[in-house]
């Protein structure tokens, strides 16, 4: 027979569901370094992000001639 447990013969060693709760602090954590950083700055300017970006290519114009657009 096995002998009973009185839950204090508990082994020092990391068991299934204190694994999985480092592991989640873990994955929290490298979450959040991300966001701790400071404001990321433009890369362009305003001229820029008003300007026309829209340019039909050839390579456009084939996409609408085969999906006939």
């Amino acid at each position: 027979m096995s002998k009973p447990s009185d839950g204090k013969s508990r082994t020092t060693g990391v068991d299934r569901r204190s694994l999985f709760l480092m592991g989640g602090s873990a994955v929290a954590a490298a979450a959040v370094v991300p966001l701790a950083g400071s404001e990321a700055a433009a890369d362009e300017s305003q001229a820029e992000r008003v300007k026309a970006r829209y340019k039909e290519s050839d390579h456009v114009k084939n996409f609408y001639r085969v999906n006939r657009y």
